[in-house]
């Protein structure tokens, strides 16, 4: 029994001993590799390098689906296809990086027509701007990110009217200086051709009957202030032209200022004397 007993325990021990012993350590990941498989991100994206010197949205869409080895989901609305992008060199990025990246770079504050404003005549006019900001890129509504998420691409501008519409539609008020045109009594500055001296009635009857010569049915609405001798006019800006070329017209009928007369100098000549 003795015997029997002993090489069964041995065994048992040396079968235990077995099961006991730790598992293998696993090989250490050498510097600066990724943590993951190679050419795979934590959140499932294909690393890859990227070498784009820039140009539109599909040339980019077209070197990351050669960088990446495989195609890329992406949108280009047609409006947008003509944005340029610039040069862009990554090393071991994925597509939430390259586009994040991408958007950062592109955010701009820009200064924006919003208005123009005109004082007509010689005052002049001011423009009225806003600061906006702008930017583009591609974006994806994916919650979770895979390499077969679908990006579009958008460029986000302000909905701002251009200054062509502007100049175009809608009214506008502006302010035209008289006082050169007239005395402090209501007429002309002598000067003006034929000596004629001019009235506030006597321009804007010109730029009425400019308008109505043009057959106008809505002309603009003028009135004259005046304390400040400004003629205010409220239309459209096309129609208010009118007023600026009657006062061009006006500025060439004033003849150049003349020079003041030369004040003598020194002594007298002293009359020649003549023989009795």
């Amino acid at each position: 029994m003795t015997r029997t007993i002993l090489p069964l325990t041995v065994a048992s021990l040396l079968g235990a001993a077995a099961f006991a012993q730790p598992a293998p350590p696993a090989p250490l990941r050498p510097p600066g590799a990724p943590p993951t498989q190679a050419g795979s991100s934590e959140r499932g994206l294909t690393h890859f390098d990227l070498d784009f010197p820039g140009g539109a949205p599909r040339y980019l869409v077209d070197t990351i689906q050669r960088a990446m080895g495989r195609p890329l989901n992406a949108i280009v609305p047609e409006e947008f296809a003509g944005t340029t992008l610039p040069a862009l060199k990554m090393k071991n990025v994925d597509l939430q990086q390259l586009f994040q990246a991408l958007e950062a770079a592109s955010r701009r504050t820009e200064a924006v027509l919003s208005g123009n404003y005109y004082g007509g005549g010689a005052s002049g006019g001011f423009a009225n701007y806003q600061m906006v900001n702008t930017s583009y890129g591609f974006r994806t509504t994916d919650g979770r990110l895979t390499d077969e998420s679908i990006w579009y691409f958008y460029v986000s501008t302000p909905a701002l009217p251009s200054a062509s519409t502007l100049a175009s539609s809608g009214k506008v008020c502006r302010f035209y200086a008289l006082g050169p045109y007239l005395d402090q009594d209501g007429g002309s500055s002598a000067g003006l051709s034929g000596g004629k001296h001019l009235t506030v009635d006597d321009i804007t009857t010109a730029i009425e009957t400019g308008w109505k010569m043009m057959r106008d049915t809505d002309p603009p609405a003028i009135s004259f202030h005046k304390d400040t001798r400004l003629l205010i006019a409220v239309g459209e800006p096309s129609k208010l032209e009118t007023i600026d070329a009657v006062l061009k017209a006006l500025d060439v009928t004033k003849p150049p200022p003349s020079a003041p007369a030369a004040k003598p100098t020194g002594k007298p000549a002293e009359k020649a004397k003549t023989d009795e």
